[in-house]
């Protein structure tokens, strides 16, 4: 059963919480982050220097990190993002590659991404200021599938596929439920649709890999209802406060905190945030759902197109 979050939307929430996760809602880093600047002795709560993550704080608190404020949270706030093939999504990179962030510098507040992609792969992100919502959406447990449109080389075997749905042991690793199926074989190649609901680390690429098929191409089209769309690569569109927490099953905002966010980012196709969902849309990424299409036809007929077979890593 999926689990129920333990946060609301609203900014106003003057309720104790514990310290690390109070310093992730303001969107300064993650809980883990969090506690390691706490455990390092980075933290001050009051004026004192705290060295353990066990303590219960309200917004009423006065909190420095590395001796500064901590920023006022703000209203929880969510993006879908379509994440460019070569970018990297952390927040430093040791080989100093690109990231996503410095590719958004500028055009978004301070966010941080829901799970990740590797470089070589694109498709949906999803980025929100709110660092416990990003944790809950990370969740195995929150039940949400990552659905993906993986070309693969070689011949694909329909039976392989199918003996994968209960999850597959690799090196050591157990990998979930994984639904599979093939879409299209072609002379060399071939096009699945993939679905997870764990998402580790090159979790589609290791299946495959696995299964005896070197990943070419992975665009990841949806994250639980929410759908990469017609979003151009580099583009992203805030999703509705109501959206979000239609979606969570929370309750929405007030119109007074809905009035405190900022304007609406730049960014894909402007002014575009579509139609509420209905009960029939909620379909875990599977059909139309919320206020995102259905992955547009690029990402599934590339090959039926006539498009040159690429055989990119």
């Amino acid at each position: 059963m999926p689990v129920k979050p333990s946060f609301t939307l609203a900014p106003s929430n003057n309720a104790p919480e514990r310290i690390a996760k109070h310093i992730a809602r303001a969107g300064l880093c993650s809980r883990r982050e969090a506690e390691a600047r706490i455990l390092d002795g980075r933290v001050s709560v009051n004026g004192e220097i705290i060295a353990s993550p066990a303590l219960n704080v309200t917004a009423s608190d006065s909190i420095t990190v590395d001796g500064k404020p901590l920023p006022r949270r703000e209203a929880t706030r969510l993006w879908r993002y379509h994440k460019p093939r070569g970018l990297v999504v952390t927040d430093r990179d040791e080989k100093a590659r690109e990231t996503i962030f410095d590719s958004l510098a500028g055009k978004l507040p301070r966010v941080l991404s829901v799970g990740r992609l590797d470089m070589d792969s694109e498709g949906l992100i999803l980025l929100t200021n709110d660092g416990g919502l990003a944790r809950h959406l990370e969740l195995p447990s929150t039940g949400w599938s990552r659905k993906y449109r993986v070309r693969v080389q070689g011949q694909v075997d329909p039976t392989a596929l199918a003996g994968i749905a209960d999850g597959i042991t690799i090196d050591g690793i157990r990998y979930g439920e994984v639904s599979a199926r093939l879409d299209r074989q072609m002379t060399s190649n071939a096009w699945l649709t993939v679905a997870i609901r764990e998402g580790k680390n090159r979790e589609v690429r290791r299946i495959m890999e696995y299964l005896g098929h070197h990943v070419s191409r992975l665009i990841r089209v949806s994250y639980g209802p929410f759908l990469l769309g017609d979003i151009a690569p580099g583009g992203f569109e805030e999703v509705k406060p109501r959206i979000i927490a239609d979606q969570l099953g929370l309750a929405p905002e007030t119109p007074d905190s809905a009035a405190k966010q900022a304007p609406k980012a730049r960014g894909g196709r402007p002014g575009h945030q579509g139609r509420r969902a209905g009960p029939s849309d909620r379909r875990d990424g599977r059909g139309k759902d919320a206020n995102h299409r259905r992955p547009p036809s690029r990402h599934k007929a590339g090959p039926s197109r006539g498009r040159r077979n690429q055989t990119n890593s």
